[in-house]
């Protein structure tokens, strides 16, 4: 069975930009653009498309336009499964620093620092910033140089003024790292990729960035927010999300497929993580494709 898990992927604006831009990606580009991660913050505008929407615990399907902004290290998938007549999807990519640490800093930038932080939950956008700003996203690959950046800069302060907006990830699910802390938490997240459906212990992770346990048990709350046990739990509900809307298995078989031991312990678990039980969530997906 394909099991999707986040890479951490490299973004590579073109020479002389900071910004990257793509319209339209095929088929191919968003095969490989599957489950993955990155600290660039990400904004999609699909203006007629049909497909789904997995961004850190949440997934629902869409059957029209959407407008979603990603904030820094939040795990999610492409969006649409095919473009419908006349559909178009342009997805952008910044640092949030892009215009330099200091920039950030100024009064005038609080209302866009404000919009990053909440855009770690991940955002969709409602009808009426949709119609507002999404002619503007689809514009911007005409533009290069400054005026892409001011371009740039006048959708994120049309989006930062928006109430007309939904939070996907209530509790938060972004990977919060410091850029010191790149190298560490790859090699702990591709640890956690390849190994989540068995138990992985204290010391097999701790040894893998060469640390005692206490001192890798205070790292990794630092850099992310939550103990260790606690990030493999929420990463193990991720994938049974995903098994509970893609596939026919059951929802036992499932629970031990993504790595837990105990039935009891993943409906807690799952309720904990998405709000609702796992039979329950099956349902509304099902309803949902319906």
């Amino acid at each position: 069975m394909n099991k999707r898990k986040p890479t951490l992927e490299k973004i590579r604006p073109g020479f002389g930009n900071s910004i990257f831009v793509n319209q339209n990606m095929d088929k191919r580009q968003r095969k490989l653009a599957s489950w993955h991660v990155h600290p660039e913050i990400e904004l999609v505008y699909v203006n007629k498309g049909k497909g789904k929407t997995h961004i850190g615990n949440h997934l629902s399907y869409f059957n029209n336009s959407q407008l979603i902004l990603i904030g820094s290290n939040l795990p999610h998938n492409g969006f649409t499964d095919r473009l419908t007549a006349k559909g178009k999807e342009t997805l952008i990519q910044f640092h949030p620093d892009f215009l330099g640490e200091a920039f950030l800093n100024i009064p005038e930038m609080s209302q866009l620092n404000a919009l990053f932080e909440r855009a770690k939950k991940g955002l969709v956008f409602k009808l009426e910033t949709k119609k507002k700003t999404g002619p503007k996203i689809e514009k911007l690959v005409k533009y290069e140089g400054l005026k892409r950046v001011l371009k740039l800069l006048d959708i994120l302060n049309d989006l930062s003024k928006s109430e007309d907006y939904v939070l996907l990830n209530a509790e938060g699910f972004a990977f919060e790292t410091g850029l010191q802390d790149s190298a560490k938490i790859d090699i702990i997240f591709k640890h956690i990729n390849n190994n989540f459906q068995e138990h992985i212990s204290l010391d097999e992770i701790a040894s893998k960035v060469s640390m005692t346990i206490p001192a890798f048990c205070r790292y990794f709350k630092k850099a992310t927010g939550k103990t260790f046990t606690k990030l493999v739990n929420e990463y193990r509900v991720v994938q049974a999300t995903k098994l509970l809307s893609e596939s026919q298995s059951s929802i036992t078989d499932i629970c031990f497929e993504c790595g837990f031991n105990n039935f009891s312990h993943f409906n807690k678990v799952f309720n904990d993580v998405v709000g609702k039980s796992a039979s329950k969530y099956r349902s509304e997906i099902k309803s949902m494709v319906q």
